[in-house]
């Protein structure tokens, strides 16, 4: 008896499981709306968003700068999928239902911030990459920068992934 071995997923399946993360991450996780996000790349090793300034967003009344609960949440959002690009490259054989599923176990459990500047800009690119990825644990580290290159905070993050 042989073993039929799995065919990895065409560039077809491929655009159909991109295409869903950033349906996710854009519209079914309501709270990335509330932040504004928008994907600009879910390919390994580039994973972006871009979000712009906004008066709700706004943590200083006085100076108007970027709040800092707004800057951990995206570097959050950022990390996880950032891990769920990297957890599809490691299945090439799953197909968008299954990476999907995997998706359903993923959860925060440590996250570190380090605001290095004032949330000033008029809009912010948020990148994120994985340090690790593990059978159970993931690591990330995850970079804001404003629309003038100047960055903003950087961060760590671990996350259950099995």
């Amino acid at each position: 008896m042989t073993a039929v071995a799995a065919v990895p997923r065409s560039a077809e399946e491929q655009a159909r499981l991109d295409a869903e993360l950033v349906e996710l991450f854009e519209r079914r996780i309501t709270f990335n709306q509330t932040l504004g996000l928008k994907i600009e790349s879910v390919r390994p090793g580039d994973v972006r968003a871009t979000f712009p300034m906004r008066p709700e967003l706004v943590g200083h009344y006085a100076y108007g700068r970027l709040h800092g609960g707004v800057i951990s949440a995206v570097l959050d959002a950022m990390a996880g999928l950032t891990a769920m690009v990297a957890i599809a490259e490691n299945h090439p054989h799953d197909n968008v239902q299954q990476v999907m599923h995997r998706f359903s176990r993923l959860g925060t459990i440590d996250l570190r911030i380090d605001f290095l500047r004032q949330g000033l800009g008029r809009y912010f690119v948020a990148t994120a990459e994985v340090t690790r990825l593990g059978g159970r644990v993931g690591s990330v580290q995850m970079r804001l920068v404003n629309d003038e290159g100047s960055l903003i905070a950087t961060g760590a993050a671990s996350y259950i992934v099995s």
